[in-house]
């Protein structure tokens, strides 16, 4: 967690040594509660959706990303009367509404239009034997399949954030879906602490104490499985160890806050910019919920961050942070990497929006030794010149070192176990570059079963260089 407490500006230390003193324009709050008051209220919100309109818009959700099919998967909740709402049996998944949710009351009786679903007697088994879990996901992802169907469960320690909200991982062995036996091997499961669980030739259930904790796992478990897939088509794969795991754990940054001004129209044009990239880039699996940041600079030493543990995809133009000078927007987090984003707009005055990304087939290339080639078509060189590794952790540091790797002149670069990191002139100049990375890396993965490939050589790449203006 980012702390909260407002330090003294005679203590405030920049990467850089930078002054960070404000405009005419910015209040500064001295009281010692007053941010904290309103972080603590953001941080931990009170539940105020209907548990009908929170499976409905996960289950889209969910469906969407083509994480499950028509029939396959169910959603539940646990309120704090013991009533379980779950979605219904025999209903399309792709159409479901706040009026096909089921209700099964804690005394047994139902309440909706329609019988709830057949998985019901194994969620109601896992809320029995871990009364810390308040919803679940069972869904049958591809990648998570397929180790169902092998006997096996993923290794999430390729990420630190995978790894974190994963949670403990285990495997239940088959029974008959629907059965009292398949709830009594899953919650057996559940009981030994495990918290994201591959069922034996079915698909996954992960729980949590909300239903965006467990659709947050859920992502983050099927991400790592397809991680692993991928990055098992290119080569050996590296996983992180426990200091390593430790070392992103323990990383903060503690920023003080100010109050801005009226918001330019650039500003606000911005915060709009970037919340629909964000959206779209969720849906396209180029982001997930969980993690990466993405910024726009508005002058020398003032940009927009993503905020802190917040769903990406969900984000409002107001959740958007402004950084000032070193300073954040009061009330609200910065992203973690907000020192990063710092580093590289100070390196690079071309430097307009910068991404921290997890698209799936750029990060496989992140967990193994493999050079990142883009010498395969024109578009890929000309958008990401080349692409180089950057050794695990470098974006961490608060010296600024990010900078050096990933400026205009460098515009990609690969983050050992940590994705991907993407400089563009613009917001959509960067996610252009983001989704191109991404489609280079997947036409490299998928090239592989097919035969080597040929990278065009250096007097083509001359020529590009010359007729692009590439510097």
């Amino acid at each position: 967690m980012i702390a909260d407490v407002e330090p003294r500006r005679t203590l405030t230390v920049h990467p850089h040594g930078i002054d960070s003193t404000a405009s005419h324009s910015i209040k500064r709050h001295r009281g010692p509660n007053v941010a904290n008051v309103a972080e603590k209220t953001m941080s931990n919100p009170r539940p105020l959706i209907h548990p009908r309109d929170e499976i409905t818009q996960t289950m889209a959700r969910i469906y969407g990303y083509r994480m499950t099919t028509t029939s396959g998967g169910n959603l539940s909740i646990r309120d704090e009367n013991g009533d379980i709402w779950i979605s219904p049996a025999r209903v399309d998944k792709g159409n479901l509404t706040r009026n096909d949710i089921v209700c099964v009351k804690a005394d047994g009786t139902v309440d909706g239009l329609h019988p709830p679903s057949s998985e019901f007697p194994f969620h109601k088994a896992i809320y029995e034997s871990r009364p810390d879990i308040r919803a679940i996901v069972h869904a049958h992802p591809v990648a998570l399949v397929a180790y169902s169907i092998c006997q096996s469960v993923p290794n999430t320690r390729l990420f630190h954030q995978t790894h974190s909200v994963s949670g403990n991982v285990g495997f239940a062995p088959y029974a008959c879906p629907g059965s009292e036996q398949l709830g009594v091997n899953i919650a057996a499961t559940f009981a030994e602490g495990c918290d994201s669980v591959i069922l034996e030739n079915h698909g996954v259930v992960v729980g949590g104490d909300s239903l965006p904790c467990a659709f947050q796992r859920f992502e983050a478990f099927e991400f790592a499985g397809k991680t692993l897939i991928k990055a098992q088509q290119l080569g050996p794969v590296r996983y992180l160890d426990d200091e390593q795991l430790q070392t992103a754990h323990d990383r903060s940054v503690d920023l003080p806050t100010f109050e801005p001004g009226v918001a330019s129209a650039n500003e606000r044009e911005l915060r709009r910019q970037l919340c629909d990239f964000l959206r779209r880039g969720c849906r396209q699996r180029l982001l997930i919920s969980t993690e990466g940041s993405f910024s726009a600079r508005l002058d020398a030493d003032t940009f927009l961050i993503t905020p802190t543990q917040k769903d990406r995809e969900r984000l409002t133009p107001d959740d958007i942070v402004l950084v000032h000078q070193g300073e954040r927007e009061l009330g609200k987090k910065a992203s973690r990497a907000v020192l990063a984003h710092r580093a590289i707009y100070q390196n690079d005055p071309a430097a307009k929006a910068v991404v921290f990304a997890h698209p799936v087939n750029a990060t496989a290339f992140s967990v193994t030794d493999v050079k990142f080639n883009t010498r395969t078509i024109p578009e890929s060189y000309v958008f990401l010149l080349d692409v180089d590794h950057v050794p695990y952790g470098v974006q961490y540091l608060a010296d600024g070192s990010i900078a050096q790797h990933a400026s205009t002149h460098s515009p990609a670069s690969i983050l050992d176990n940590d994705g991907v990191v993407v400089v563009g002139t613009s917001v959509l100049d960067a996610f252009d570059r983001l989704e191109v990375l991404e489609a280079t890396a997947e036409a490299v993965i998928n090239a592989g079963a097919i035969g080597k490939v040929a990278v065009m050589p250096d007097a083509v790449i001359d020529e590009l260089r010359s007729a692009f203006n590439l510097s």
